[in-house]
């Protein structure tokens, strides 16, 4: 169920370069969402800035919704500045989440940047025991490994652009290698992150036959499907010309997107 409320800010802090993470009490938001799902925050009372922020959930713990944001303009970085005991206008939980890996095979999940939010919360869900983690980023000060939010233990092999640290290369290669090694093949393939990203791992997965999961990162203002600002073309395999990342996303079946069109 979606709600709408004044939630109080539990903690409000740096874990990488110019990333944050913000707990937020909720504990109707809590129990109701799912990995994948998303909430929008109005970052201040006033008018300015006028919308909405959509940001993952990352993780659920205790009574607690967890969000990671990179501060990137205005918006984000009034965020930042914001402090335990204060509290935010949030909505949500929104959206169309992962499903379940089918029993009984390992899931890869795959990351690009910020799009290990969503990753950490189902690796958490479903037992990352079941998973490989794998995750691409810029530099070894972009990197957001699974002790940032609190998840101890957990294995994730990682790629950066500039090879400062794990394999020089994108996660699309760590992918490749993996299965290159993997036997049985795995039952489900998650991906989030940035488009082009997603459309190396997606080709993968397809290529293979394997069932792949994306979730898309998009600019939203409402939420809701209302405004159509956030409308994606669909592949035409559900007799549909185009898909609301916010109400039908933002995961979607990799084969039921128009990957020449995004």
């Amino acid at each position: 169920m979606i709600t709408e409320q004044t939630s109080q800010i539990a903690f409000n802090k740096q874990v990488a370069s110019r990333v944050f993470l913000m707990g937020l009490k909720s504990p109707e938001m809590r129990a109701a969402a799912v990995p994948g799902q998303f909430v929008m925050i109005r970052v201040r009372q006033a008018m300015d800035p006028l919308l909405r922020r959509p940001f993952s959930i990352c993780r659920a713990d205790g009574d607690l919704i967890l969000v990671l944001y990179r501060v990137v303009g205005r918006g984000t970085e009034i965020l930042s500045e914001m402090r335990q005991g204060d509290s935010l206008d949030v909505m949500g939980p929104l959206g169309r989440g992962f499903g379940h890996p089918p029993d009984g095979r390992r899931a890869i999940l795959t990351a690009g940047g910020m799009g290990i939010a969503p990753l950490l919360f189902l690796g958490d869900s479903v037992g990352f025991l079941g998973c490989n983690l794998l995750a691409g980023f810029a530099s070894s000060d972009q990197v957001i490994g699974p002790d940032r939010v609190g998840l101890l233990n957990v294995e994730m092999s990682v790629a950066t652009d500039d090879g400062t640290l794990g394999r020089q290369g994108t996660v699309a290669d760590l992918m490749e290698e993996h299965l290159s090694h993997m036997d049985p093949e795995p039952g489900m393939v998650f991906a989030c992150g940035p488009i082009p990203m997603l459309k190396a791992i997606a080709a993968i997965a397809m290529r293979r036959d394997i069932p792949c999961q994306v979730s898309l990162e998009t600019t939203m203002a409402c939420g809701l499907g209302a405004c159509q600002g956030c409308a994606v073309k669909a592949s035409g395999r559900r007799d549909r010309s185009y898909w609301h990342v916010c109400r039908e996303g933002p995961v979607f079946d990799a084969r039921d997107l128009d990957w020449g069109a995004l």
